[in-house]
């Protein structure tokens, strides 16, 4: 007979840390994964033979590097449950970062015109649009299958928003009050790719330095902003200074970086010049 507890304790044994347990038996269980109290509760209840071998499955999959949220099928961003698969990066809270910087630069305006670019999963755009409902939020992506996901979770979320394929700013419109992006910025030979194996490489990649992809966005953004309009981009832990000397070189203005949660410099933005 396997407790609960003897689960998570054989979990333990493989390295897997405690959350991560915790998050694949819910999901073994067909419990959601908000109920780790329930676990805790319960950590005397056998579990049926089925979930067992399903979580004693997962668990291996977990060790072999998969991200738990490809094997749950899901990740919570930014208060909005998102579903996710192996076509999308997976949403890091990180990025949280971005999107309350991005919500912070459209107070005071009505019914912004924002741009997300590589939307991937959706995740910020939609989190934009849950934040400021009268938000017009356009996002692309170059992958038709990560618009799929990102199409699939605007529908269940009940937020609208205008997903297209496209190559970053190629025919986007002139107007937007703000631009937005994770784009890759990984360096080719990174030495910490290898660990990221299962999500997509074309979302992670981005030349030599990893900035291949900024440069193109910073450079094209000028041309699609209203006057006064943001340009918001995450990117590497160490890549601050150099994005930022990018932006200036490209006559954006009020340029500034803001800090994750564990204090490093996450994402840079800056101001097209002039008065909206």
């Amino acid at each position: 007979m396997s407790t609960i507890k003897a689960l998570l304790a054989a979990a333990a044994t493989l390295g897997l840390d405690r959350l991560d347990s915790q998050l694949l038996l819910l999901h073994a269980l067909g419990r959601g994964s908000n109920e780790r109290a329930w676990l805790l509760a319960h950590d005397t209840d056998a579990a049926p033979g089925p979930s067992v071998q399903a979580f004693l499955k997962l668990c291996e999959r977990r060790r072999a590097g998969e991200p738990v949220a490809y094997l749950v099928g899901e990740k919570e961003f930014h208060g909005l449950g998102l579903r996710v698969d192996p076509r999308v990066l997976v949403p890091r809270p990180d990025t949280e970062t971005l999107v309350d910087w991005a919500i912070e630069c459209l107070q005071g305006l009505t019914a912004p015109r924002v741009l997300d670019l590589g939307t991937g999963s959706g995740a910020i755009a939609l989190a934009i649009r849950h934040g400021r409902a009268d938000a017009r939020v356009a996002a692309v992506d170059a992958s038709a299958d990560a618009l799929e996901v990102a199409r699939a979770n605007a529908r269940r979320l009940g937020l609208p928003v205008d997903f297209a394929q496209g190559d970053w700013l190629a025919g986007a419109a002139p107007d937007h009050d703000l631009i937005v992006s994770n784009p890759p910025y990984i360096a080719a030979g990174d030495p910490h790719l290898p660990a990221l194996r299962h999500e997509p490489l074309q979302a992670l990649v981005a030349g030599a330095d990893g900035l291949d992809d900024i440069r193109r966005i910073v450079g094209d953004a000028p041309g699609h902003l209203r006057p006064g309009g943001w340009l918001l981009l995450e990117h590497g832990h160490d890549q601050a200074e150099a994005v930022r000397s990018l932006m200036v070189g490209h006559g954006f203005t009020e340029v500034q970086s803001r800090h994750d949660l564990a204090g490093i410099a996450r994402c840079s933005g800056g101001k097209r010049p002039g008065v909206k």
